[in-house]
């Protein structure tokens, strides 16, 4: 039996006849935590409906917590807590009643959910809000919550569908610090997020997707070092032409590879010097430097197109 807490082989799903997954294979290590990226329709959300038994694939084999999906998917998710990109807390109820009412979908009695909440509460930094009710939360404090509730059968995978989406720096590195400590533990995380350093920072490996293909697998060093070249230059500022003509004559030529986006063009290279001091001769020209990161890698993959 597989100890992987969640195994995909060649998952396929189509819907109306567009194939939405397509071939898609992974395999989550336990007390790891796992990123899985991509831009809107990319498939994550499908991925993740048919890893929980709420989407039938079209072909392909799913084992989550040891157990057959679609066929023992209840079973299964005994075992997973799900953080929503939305929090759907009862507003009727107080912050202690929500975990209650949620221990319940997994047989947990009231007295057990009593011995659990004060713990739940301030791993999430609620302590003292069990009678709060949820109207009185900021959204950091519901999303906090969200996360406990998630928590309440102590899962061995925890999946979370950009959990820190719309939150403030504060709140969102609180929860940071709280997926770290959760792995620390043991518990496995299956991430999605839009926020590419937020994956930096805490997956152990990623996926990104792309038309429910893997276009790129690996620690977040492994893929910057296999998918992007080792700077970059962004330049911005004054042109005859504008930045797009300082592009096509000067970008590639001294970088290597160059894409003008808006005002700014993206220079990449494994060598800046020559850009550099051709910059340093302009001073109508401005340019950040910086290390080659996810989002730049995300974006060669994906496309700088909008995706809606």
């Amino acid at each position: 039996m597989s100890t992987s807490p969640l195994e995909i082989d060649a998952l396929v799903k189509r819907y109306a006849g567009q194939t939405v997954v397509d071939g898609l294979s992974l395999r989550l290590e336990r007390g790891e935590c796992f990123a899985l990226l991509g831009p809107n329709g990319a498939g994550k959300t499908t991925t993740l409906r048919c890893a929980l038994g709420l989407t039938l694939p079209d072909a392909g084999r799913i084992t989550l917590c040891g157990e057959a999906v679609p066929a023992r998917a209840r079973e299964a998710r005994q075992r997973v807590g799900v953080v929503p990109q939305f929090d759907a807390l009862d507003p009727d109820f107080s912050c202690a009643e929500n975990l209650t009412v949620f221990g319940r979908y997994f047989g947990l009695d009231a007295a057990t959910m009593r011995a659990r909440i004060p713990a739940l509460l301030d791993f999430a930094g609620l302590a003292g809000k069990a009678e709060a009710r949820i109207q009185s939360l900021s959204g950091g404090m519901k999303r906090r919550l969200t996360l406990a509730r998630a928590l309440v059968n102590r899962p061995e995978l925890l999946i979370l569908d950009e959990p820190t989406t719309g939150l403030d720096p504060q709140a969102r590195h609180l929860i940071w610090a709280r997926l770290k400590q959760l792995a620390a533990e043991g518990t496995t995380l299956l991430l999605t997020t839009h926020f590419m350093d937020e994956a930096e920072r805490l997956a152990h490996r990623l996926a990104i997707l792309d038309a429910g293909r893997v276009l790129a697998l690996g620690t977040p060093r492994e893929v910057i070092a296999a998918h992007i070249e080792a700077e970059v230059v962004e330049v911005y500022g004054d042109w005859p032409g504008g930045i797009a003509a300082w592009g096509a004559a000067h970008g590639a030529r001294l970088a290597g590879r160059c894409e003008v986006s808006g005002e700014t063009a993206f220079c990449y290279t494994d060598r800046a010097a020559p850009l550099l001091a051709h910059l340093a001769d302009h001073a109508s020209l401005r340019y950040v430097h910086r290390p080659a990161n996810l989002e730049d890698v995300f974006l060669k993959l994906t496309g700088r197109d909008l995706r809606d």
